[in-house]
């Protein structure tokens, strides 16, 4: 699917922008583990930015996607298999951890909880993490084209209260939304 290693066009840049306020504060000398990396977008920009990055996903074909974008990018970037909601790596083994575009997937708290619990485990200090807000517009225009009738959403908004209740729960505090 092209929409995972775009990197054009508006959508993305507007991403990538978002990534770089998330990243203003974080060191570029931090470790960094882009999970799930899909096509390697996150990889790319922050290695680019000099991060030092690794990258996983549970996808075997996203893997290979992301290795041959990041081989075309010249960059030494590592990608490996990792289930999110089961990591075999060890504790506080990156400094960062970004998780972006994949929240929303998640259908139940429980999941979500769980994911926060491993993307938290395997920090040293910040997690940084995208989700969908039910308050957002694009979450208020889903759920009226639902209302009429449409396409019902399969994304699953999060009230920002709740994201951070994921986080203090396992000891983590939000630093910014």
């Amino acid at each position: 699917d092209d929409d995972y290693i775009r990197n054009d066009g508006p959508q993305h840049r507007a991403e990538m922008r978002l990534i770089d306020k998330a990243f203003a504060h974080i060191p570029k000398t931090h470790r960094v583990l882009d999970v799930p990396c899909g096509g390697g977008r996150v990889t790319i920009h922050l290695a680019k930015k000099g991060y030092r990055i690794s990258s996983a996903d549970l996808s075997d074909n996203m893997i290979e996607i992301a290795r041959q974008a990041i081989a075309d990018n010249q960059l030494d970037c590592t990608v490996e298999h990792q289930d999110v909601e089961k990591l075999t790596l060890g504790d506080r083994s990156f400094d960062t951890v970004v998780s972006f575009r994949l929240f929303h997937h998640f259908p139940s708290p429980d999941i979500r909880q769980r994911v926060v619990k491993e993307l938290c485990r395997v920090a040293a200090q910040h997690v940084v993490l995208s989700y969908f807000n039910p308050q957002s517009w694009t979450s208020m225009r889903r759920k009226l084209r639902a209302a009429r009738g449409g396409r019902k959403s399969d994304k699953h908004a999060t009230p920002l209260r709740e994201v951070a209740g994921y986080f203090e729960k396992v000891g983590f505090r939000l630093v910014k939304n």
